[in-house]
């Protein structure tokens, strides 16, 4: 058991070694990618309320939407000022929306239901993967001499 611990922390010790910290004002890909998809989703919930949108037949309260798009906003602000808990709350929203998304392709009854959970599916957790790198690479702290 040591010799696995030992082994492990060596692999651990490289991959930290290999992380570079943000440059200032650095802002990767993945996290753009998170930010569009953070603000879109807080302004279009807004967008589509206002607009009359029902769910299951009712129109929704105002005090739901109005709090969904205000944490939407903040986290996508957040995750622009590269604040690591904006970050880590996306990334467990996107954890979470994987998971219900594969719970409604369990009890999928058309071929809608047997389309679209794939794709938040897979576009939600290859961008967790690619969010980790960057939260990594946050927690980084600067280097001296560099």
């Amino acid at each position: 058991m040591a010799a696995y611990r030992a082994r492990s922390e060596a692999r651990n010790a490289e991959a930290r070694a290999a992380l570079t910290p943000l440059a200032p004002g650095e802002r990767p890909g993945p996290l753009r990618v998170a930010v569009v998809l953070t603000a879109l989703a807080g302004v279009g919930n807004l967008i589509a309320y206002a607009a009359g949108a029902k769910i299951a037949g009712k129109h929704p309260a105002a005090g739901g939407i109005v709090a969904f798009t205000v944490v939407m906003l903040a986290c996508a602000i957040g995750m622009w000022r590269l604040w690591y808990p904006a970050v880590l709350g996306f990334m467990a929203l996107l954890a979470i929306i994987v998971i219900l998304f594969s719970l409604f392709l369990i009890e999928a009854s058309n071929l809608l239901g047997l389309l679209v959970p794939p794709v938040f599916i897979v576009g939600g957790g290859y961008l967790f993967w690619r969010m980790v790198r960057v939260l990594g690479r946050m927690q980084v702290p600067a280097r001296p001499g560099r």
